[in-house]
């Protein structure tokens, strides 16, 4: 049923199917966090009991025809329709994580920046490095990977452990929940609407928001963490050492491109599309046409950017291509990918019934005239979503998912819709503002939590300090950040 069809009757049915959908994500964190159930699997269980009570409730009122005419077409549709847009960029940007993970590539780009900000520095280093590495790699393997490297930075500057511990890790998540191309940023991007065309503004934002987000992470590393012990023992290993491990370490270049050149690419094709006029029929005029514009639009098309940094990860980071890393380490990838691929897919079919539902115009009934609920008082409910399901369930891309399909059908109500040109800025400051929420706050059933706290030493209670109340700061940061833009752009 299309939301111009719905009748007032069904409309009026909007507080209880609003309630419905609370206990739906109420499962849905319950399910997770006590019985220990998949969250793919608790999202499509909501998203069945959802859609079915939905119905119930339109025949208990006397609504003759189903609110949602076909459950299973319109949950197909809605897992089919994320699947197609963004399956393909998650595997992509899952493959260059793992090949920048197990090549080496990873400890190159800290080599670099350790080298640009030499010895003086070295909680500052580790939280740009852990900033930098953590836009295509997990947040989670990103730390294992940079351990020893923060390790052996602290007996070289005799810096304490769990300072340049919460320096790394508060880097990493900065960019873990908030820059494409991680999977979390980019299902959520699709999930509120954003088309390829709109990837490059997303990075480009959620790099000028994870700026602030860091340097919080950093200034609670040095100002509060650097009272906290550690129970680590002393690196056996010097940093030269460490790299030995992986050998030769490709040139800064090869490192660097796999993550860069897409970038350049996404910007390119955003810049060949720019409009410039309209035509006769009120089309908008792109800046560049002919060959060189249709060739920078082909590039600059999310996956086929992301499939060019792979072949720039195959091609400048593997030392042989064999069964080893063509077969094993590309399987590893794609293990990886599946997970995220299904989650995302099961919140967009928990979109799909949430849009089949009059929920959107009941939220606009409620909000007509009330400037308290539109544009920044939006972002912050759509943070306090996110920073309730993190919180709860412990996964960010889980909160990410699952915020962005409960708040793509009421943006327009939300006045989450507006335009900057042909820049979706409403979509992108709810996605930062999802973002912000999914940090907040990273404790026991995180396993980032235990990455963190295993691999520096920290006692529970002091990586309670050090640890988790630095991903509440830094979600508290984001959402501010979040809100002067919006203040400014909505």
């Amino acid at each position: 049923m299309s939301q111009d069809a719905y009748t007032p009757a069904v409309i009026q049915l909007g507080p209880v199917i609003l309630i419905l959908l609370f206990a739906s994500i109420v499962f849905i964190v319950y399910s997770t966090a006590k019985w220990k159930l998949h969250p793919f699997l608790s999202i499509v269980s909501a998203t069945y009991l959802f859609a079915l009570g939905t119905n119930l409730i339109g025949k208990l009122n006397g609504i003759e025809k189903p609110i949602i005419k076909d459950i299973g077409q319109t949950i197909t549709s809605g897992f089919g329709g994320i699947i197609t847009s963004i399956g393909l960029v998650i595997i992509f940007g899952t493959l260059i994580g793992k090949i920048l993970e197990n090549s080496g590539a990873a400890v190159k780009m800290a080599e670099v920046v350790l080298r640009l900000l030499g010895d003086r520095h070295p909680a500052l280093a580790m939280s740009i490095i852990g900033w930098i590495v953590s836009i295509p790699v997990f947040c989670d393997s990103g730390y294992v990977i940079l351990s020893s490297l923060k390790k052996s930075l602290a007996k070289k500057s005799g810096v304490n452990v769990v300072t340049l511990a919460v320096a790394l890790s508060t880097g990493l998540y900065a960019t873990h929940t908030l820059v494409p191309p991680t999977p979390g940023p980019i299902a959520a991007a699709t999930n509120v609407g954003i088309g390829p065309e709109g990837l490059f503004w997303v990075i480009v934002i959620g790099l000028v928001v994870s700026i602030p987000v860091a340097l919080a992470g950093y200034i609670w590393a040095r100002k509060v963490a650097d009272k906290f012990p550690s129970e680590l023992d002393e690196a056996t290993e010097t940093f030269e050492e460490y790299k030995a491990r992986f050998g030769q370490l490709p040139s800064g270049f090869a490192a660097f491109a796999p993550l860069l050149v897409p970038i350049i690419l996404l910007a390119l094709g955003s810049f060949a599309n720019f409009p410039v006029g309209v035509d006769a029929e009120g089309k908008n005029i792109p800046l560049m046409s002919g060959f060189a514009g249709q060739l920078f639009l082909f590039l600059g098309a999310p996956v086929n950017a992301l499939f060019v940094g792979l072949l720039f990860a195959i091609f400048g980071l593997l030392k042989k291509r064999n069964e080893e890393t063509l077969t094993k380490w590309m399987g590893e990838g794609l293990l990886d990918s599946a997970v995220i691929i299904m989650i995302t897919g099961a919140g967009g079919a928990l979109g799909g019934v949430i849009k089949a539902t009059p929920i959107a115009d009941y939220v606009k009934t409620l909000i007509d005239g009330n400037v308290a609920f539109v544009g920044v008082g939006a972002l912050f409910l759509a943070f306090v979503i996110a920073a309730v399901l993190k919180t709860a369930q412990g996964s960010s891309t889980a909160s990410l998912v699952i915020t962005s399909t409960i708040m793509m059908p009421l943006l327009p109500s939300l006045g989450l819709d507006a335009m900057m040109g042909t820049v979706p800025i409403g979509q992108m400051l709810t996605v930062m503002a999802i973002g912000a929420g999914a940090m907040v706050v990273s404790h026991v059933n995180d396993s980032y939590f235990w990455v963190v706290t295993q691999f520096s030493g920290m006692p529970l209670t002091t990586a309670y300090r050090a640890q988790t109340l630095a991903t509440l700061v830094q979600g508290i940061v984001g959402i501010v950040v979040v809100a002067i833009l919006g203040l400014i752009f909505l």
